[in-house]
């Protein structure tokens, strides 16, 4: 029975994920979650009695699924260089297994900022940050990062891969034109911003 559930609450989770991403909150509907998950109205609401509790679930299993899967930059034993390597390589390569995702969060940010920032308030987002500093605090010094400006590093490190697909209209535009392919781009992308990066902070 246990594994029963287990595999419900995943196909509801997986369709619920679909939903929301396609057609955001407000577009997203119960009765085509429950559709798209192969099940009836009534089962989807004994498992997730509103919309709000379900996009609450989803959203969070979003952030532990990014989490999960990031989990090797806090390896002692990985230079600082390597991590930025790793985390381009990895977050490009997530975004293009979910290109609709950066849309859809700037999208709920936008409709509804508190709720997003209450969904976050669980990420210990000063903790990570002071965590790379102790870590790799020689490197940082001699690239002139200091633990008050980890944060500008990490959050331009970070939209170096989600600004191509948050924009991916207006890019993709401008790359046809040069007759380069987005997902060619985005692939060379993931080695260029690495090493731009590595390359801007050592001067």
């Amino acid at each position: 029975m246990a594994g029963n559930n287990k595999l419900t609450e995943e196909k509801i989770f997986e369709a619920a994920t679909e939903e929301f991403v396609d057609k955001g909150m407000d577009g997203a509907r119960m009765q085509d979650i429950a559709t798209r998950a192969g099940i009836n109205k009534a089962l989807l609401h004994y498992y997730f009695r509103t919309k709000d509790h379900l996009f609450d679930a989803v959203f969070e299993m979003i952030a532990r699924k990014i989490m999960k899967r990031f989990s090797p930059v806090f390896d002692e034993n990985f230079s600082f260089e390597d991590k930025i390597r790793f985390f381009f390589r990895e977050h490009i390569s997530f975004l293009q297994e979910n290109p609709k995702l950066p849309g859809f969060i700037l999208n709920e940010i936008n409709r509804n900022p508190a709720r997003i920032k209450k969904l976050l308030s669980s990420v210990d987002f000063e903790n990570i940050w002071n965590t790379f500093y102790k870590q790799h605090k020689e490197d940082l010094l001699k690239y002139n990062i200091s633990k008050e400006t980890m944060p500008q590093l990490m959050i331009s490190i970070a939209a170096m891969s989600v600004f191509p697909f948050a924009a991916r209209g207006i890019i993709e535009g401008a790359l046809m034109k040069s007759g380069i392919e987005f997902n060619d781009f985005m692939e060379e992308r993931k080695k260029f911003a690495a090493e731009f990066v590595i390359s801007a902070i050592s001067k």
